[in-house]
């Protein structure tokens, strides 16, 4: 599998609409990989003073995670592969 990161703009969302869009993500997630996906959502960073936010999701291709996005109602504006670099 690979690491793709989800690439947000998400300036003047409430800290209630952030929380309930990363879950969301998670439950999309859970409920894909429980039909046999490949998928995993592993973080998010945001950054409130711009409303950037990345998130990061293990899967087997960028078509998952599109349409994990899609399905979820989650905004985006492109999908790239990463290097998740956490120690």
């Amino acid at each position: 599998m690979t690491v793709y990161m989800v690439e947000r703009d998400l300036k003047g969302i409430s800290m209630e609409a952030l929380g309930d869009a990363q879950k969301a993500a998670i439950s999309k997630a859970a409920e894909m990989a429980s039909h046999g996906t490949d998928i995993n959502y592993l973080r998010s960073t945001f950054a409130p003073e711009d409303g950037r936010c990345m998130c990061l999701f293990d899967a087997a291709s960028d078509v998952d995670v599109k349409r994990l996005n899609d399905e979820a109602g989650l905004p985006y504006h492109r999908i790239v592969p990463a290097l998740d670099l956490t120690p």
